[in-house]
């Protein structure tokens, strides 16, 4: 036997010696080591939470099982938090040398865990507190590696799921001030990497069993698992329905988890997941339920140093449409999130049958021709958000709609017969037509408020298609930068679709319908862009139960609209977003207020720099407002007007239309 397999055969043999002594010394210490573990997170439960950790029994059961009876968890002055009457799990042992720590089995039997709240009051509240860690504590220059990070997570995580594993009667109850929901593991078993559960669920307003089965192979990192209801109809949402007043019911649910691995500093998680038939109803939704057929998702999502993203291979499926979505957040210089959405060709007709039942009632029935693709490219910078990003694309061939849904775009070409809704209610009916006498053709309306209007409301009126992008990008920067939704981007266009074809309700189903009925309007020739705004100048509300240009002109200033000047088309035009408030432009002498002058001057340079005006357009600027109609009712006027109306015949005069 040569010297170097002597060594090697010591070396085995120490080693084995070493093992054998850790194995002794354990068995025999075994007992007293779990006193000391056991009593060390007994105090820090005491030190750091304020909670009471109590254990009436614990021993070691076989070689590194552990049995606990009566394990109970109390916060101060607080409902506990849980109590199981019966626990045993087992280590794996071998992975102890290599520093990680691998539950074969768990056996849990009669439990509860609970999360209540009282008031501001809550049982679990000394659990949400930051521990303040020497990581917490270090420079922020120490960047976090996302793939490292979420890989230790994951990879502890899966640790602590055995292998082998049964709970019989374990409850989840949540209380929060009555609002209550109650999860019942009756049973769940793991064993051989499948997965049987049987699990009854109980609210204030219903009772359902559950299901949840499958393949689950936690050392390997991977799962195939579905979510079904063992009784007859659709899974509902415990607790939401109470809490956000969101229902939300589904058939069934799977997730697959494919590759979890990660080389070279790149984190990757492939995968599917799909839901059936998922039915969400919310006020802020829509206003009946939503419905989404069939919904999937083939993720691949990516990680690294700087970078948490959704790779562009992924696909998204919703019923036939299919996309390819892009999501990332990049932390290496700044903090920039980017997104990409890239639908390819596919069949007008697709997407229309696609389209979730309930968010688009009014193209429910529509047909259509043709082909489109679209895609949108976004990129914000946190540290420089005037350098956003916003692009939106569609190209499209042979697109023609031959049949309209509920909402019939092709009316708005005829007298029709407009209904606006305020709070709910239907008000009085307006018809927009000549048998109409407050009804004004675009040849009858001053031409400065034409110009006002589309000044301070949409500028490129007659050169866009419906959408304007740098004043939807601007629109994001603002509210971005002002943390809420503060200015929109609505073109007359989208104004006249809201108006007309749609409620007033503020959901995202309407949002979304004035979004697509706006495109259809302006890329179908439906109708001329003339025809718009004659319409849009006659409907829109200019203050309290004032509807259309021809009773606005005399509610304010007992005019025909082609009698306004300029300073009162300024003043209409100003007015348009919130028309119900026009008597805080005034003081308490009937007189503009001076935000309301400085208002007109600027509005008036802006449109001389723009050539919409003339010197010669101004030389009556500086006539006031003053409201001669019954709209001077509403003015908190408290002192003695001394104003003369001015009766000047105003037609004589050529205003430069």
């Amino acid at each position: 036997m040569n010297k170097r397999k002597k060594i090697t055969i010591r070396i085995l043999v120490g080693i084995l010696v070493v093992i054998v002594v850790g194995i002794v010394l354990f068995f025999s210490f075994r007992e007293s080591l779990l006193k000391e573990a056991i009593a060390k997170i007994t105090n820090k439960m005491e030190r750091d939470y304020d909670a009471k950790l109590s254990i009436k029994t614990a021993e070691f059961d076989g070689f590194t099982a552990v049995k606990l009876t009566d394990i109970t968890l109390v916060p101060k002055n607080a409902d506990t938090l849980f109590s199981i009457k019966k626990l045993s799990t087992s280590v794996r042992f071998l992975p102890l040398f290599t520093g990680d720590m691998q539950l074969g089995t768990l056996f849990v039997e009669n439990g509860f865990v609970q999360l209540t709240k009282k008031g501001n009051r809550k049982n679990f509240n000394a659990f949400l507190k930051k521990e303040k860690t020497a990581s917490n504590q270090s420079s922020g220059n120490n960047k976090r590696n996302y793939a490292d990070l979420a890989y230790k997570i994951i990879s502890q995580g899966l640790n602590l799921v055995p292998t082998d594993m049964e709970i019989k009667n374990l409850t989840f109850n949540l209380d929060d001030n009555g609002k209550k929901a109650k999860i019942k593991l009756q049973d769940l078993r793991l064993a051989d990497k499948q997965l049987e559960t049987l699990i009854n669920v109980q609210t204030n307003t219903f009772e359902q069993n559950w299901k949840i089965s499958g393949f689950a192979d936690p050392r390997n990192q991977k799962a195939d698992i579905a979510f079904t209801n063992r009784d007859t109809g659709a899974i509902k949402v415990p607790y939401f329905d109470e809490r956000f007043n969101l229902k939300s019911s589904f058939d069934s649910i799977r997730i697959k988890v494919d590759n979890i691995s990660k080389s070279g500093g790149t984190l990757k998680i492939d995968g599917t997941s799909s839901i059936a038939n998922l039915i969400v109803n919310h006020p802020k939704i829509a206003t009946k339920d939503v419905l989404f057929k069939k919904a999937g998702f083939d993720f691949h999502f990516v990680l690294d140093e700087n970078n948490i993203g959704i790779d562009s291979s992924s696909t998204a499926v919703l019923n036939k449409i299919k996309f390819h979505p892009y999501l990332n957040l990049n932390t290496e210089k700044d903090t920039i999130y980017s997104m990409n959405v890239s639908i390819p060709k596919m069949k007008a007709q697709d997407f229309i049958e696609s389209l979730p039942a309930g968010l688009f009632s009014n193209f429910e029935g529509m047909e259509a021709e043709g082909i489109f693709d679209y895609r949108l490219d976004f990129q914000f910078n946190k540290n420089n958000p005037d350098a956003l990003v916003f692009d939106s694309k569609i190209h499209k061939k042979d697109f023609k709609i031959i049949k309209y849904g509920e909402a019939n775009l092709s009316k708005i070409n005829a007298p029709f017969t407009y209904r606006a809704i305020e709070n709910d209610k239907l008000q009085r009916p307006i018809f927009v037509g000549e048998s109409n006498p407050n009804y004004t053709p675009m040849s009858e309306i001053s031409p400065y408020l034409k110009k006002s209007v589309l000044t301070t409301e949409d500028p490129s009126f007659f050169s866009h298609h419906g959408f304007i992008n740098e004043a939807f990008k601007q629109s994001i920067i603002k509210n971005i930068k002002t943390k809420k939704f503060s200015r929109g981007g609505s073109t007359i266009s989208m104004q006249l679709v809201k108006n007309v074809f749609l409620t007033r309700e503020k959901t995202l189903s309407r949002k979304l319908e004035e979004i697509l009925l706006v495109y259809i309007l302006e890329n179908n020739r439906i109708v001329s862009k003339e025809r718009m705004l004659e319409v849009y100048f006659n409907v829109i509300e200019w203050g309290p139960n004032i509807y259309g240009i021809g009773e606005a002109s005399q509610f304010y200033f007992q005019k025909h609209p082609f009698q306004l000047s300029l300073n009162e088309c300024l003043f209409l035009a100003s007015i348009v977003p919130r028309p119900k408030g026009f008597m805080w432009k005034f003081d308490n002498t009937g007189n503009l207020r001076n935000q309301g002058v400085v208002q007109q001057k600027y509005l008036t340079n802006l449109m001389l720099r723009r050539g919409v005006l003339s010197s010669a357009d101004t030389v009556f600027k500086a006539f006031p407002v003053q409201v001669t109609g019954r709209a001077r009712s509403y003015l908190r006027i408290t002192e003695k007007d001394t104003t003369v109306v001015d009766t000047l015949d105003l037609d004589e005069f050529d205003f430069g239309g």
